[in-house]
């Protein structure tokens, strides 16, 4: 394990690595370390093993955000905030419902609270209900939910800001906005592995919602923004990424209303492949621009 600061990111995540995969692949070689780097004394980040994490160190105890894939990588992460401090875990905060984001929290201590906005808690116990390797831990749901667009809280001395815009990636997406340290953590809503946002439409997340939220994002006073998967982005990356989402949502709605199909559309806005589940095994999630075609012409798969 190397702890680094933020001049020395690793450049990419784990290799091969899906941004919303929900499992570790079972066969292959081991997976490479968890990577720790610190962007202030008490603020640290975690690639690997899943969606980036954050550590935020409080008076008394140690808030994490999301929890990667497997309890394995919840474990290792467990045991690297170990490394940095030997306060416990009294808290984790989830970003979105996402198993590489949720799963790990079968190896964290009984009786923690665990804060997800409200649709993230009943995206949660859909996939509980409906079983299969995408369910959740069933001893670690939320135990505690946030309805609001905002809410201002202080946890164990940390001031944080919760903020839902709209659905975006999922319709529970959270935003954790440090504005003491000015960082925000992202969640998926920004994963730069791929160009384009990435929708979940069976969690009805939207293009639509995607673009309000991330219009509220790079509103707030921030230097720093941890992504759900990839290295530490600027303002100016994220405001780039706006511009560019609009831009193109805006050319695919100018070409429906000329009558055009998805093919023909695909073909204009030079689509990208869509991102696979599973640690790339599993079925193709739909890309943006089948997103925006579907929505705005209310068609199904």
């Amino acid at each position: 394990m190397r702890y680094q600061n933020r001049r020395c990111f690793w450049g990419a995540v784990l290799s091969g690595l899906s941004p919303l995969a929900t499992l570790a692949t079972a066969q292959g070689p081991a997976p490479a370390p968890l990577m720790v780097h610190q962007l202030k004394p008490t603020v640290y980040w975690v690639e690997g093993g899943g969606g980036n994490s954050g550590v935020l160190i409080g008076d008394k105890g140690v808030i994490v955000i999301d929890a990667k894939t497997t309890a394995a990588g919840g474990k290792e992460l467990l045991d690297d905030i170990a490394k940095i401090t030997p306060k416990p875990v009294s808290t984790v905060i989830l970003t979105h419902s996402d198993g590489d984001h949720v799963n790990g929290l079968a190896s964290f201590p009984a009786g923690i609270t665990i804060i997800a906005q409200e649709n993230n808690k009943k995206e949660q116990e859909t996939a509980l209900a409906s079983g299969g390797r995408g369910a959740p831990p069933a001893g670690h749901l939320p135990t505690a939910v946030v309805t609001k667009n905002k809410e201002n809280r202080k946890i164990d001395g940390v001031k944080l800001e919760l903020l839902h815009w709209a659905p975006a990636h999922t319709s529970g997406d959270l935003v954790v906005y440090l504005p003491d340290q000015k960082i925000v953590f992202t969640g998926d809503i920004i994963a730069t592995q791929l160009p384009d946002p990435l929708i979940h439409l069976e969690k009805n997340g939207s293009s639509e919602g995607w673009i309000t939220t991330v219009k509220g994002i790079v509103a707030l006073n921030t230097d720093q923004l941890v992504p759900g998967h990839g290295d530490v982005q600027t303002k100016a990356a994220v405001e780039k990424r706006l511009t560019d989402t609009e831009a193109k949502r805006a050319k695919i709605k100018d070409l429906i209303a000329e009558g055009k199909s998805l093919e023909e559309i695909k073909a204009a806005v030079g689509d990208t492949p869509p991102a696979q589940g599973r640690g790339g095994r599993g079925p193709a999630f739909a890309s943006f621009t089948e997103v925006v075609y579907r929505e705005l012409t209310k068609k199904g798969a």
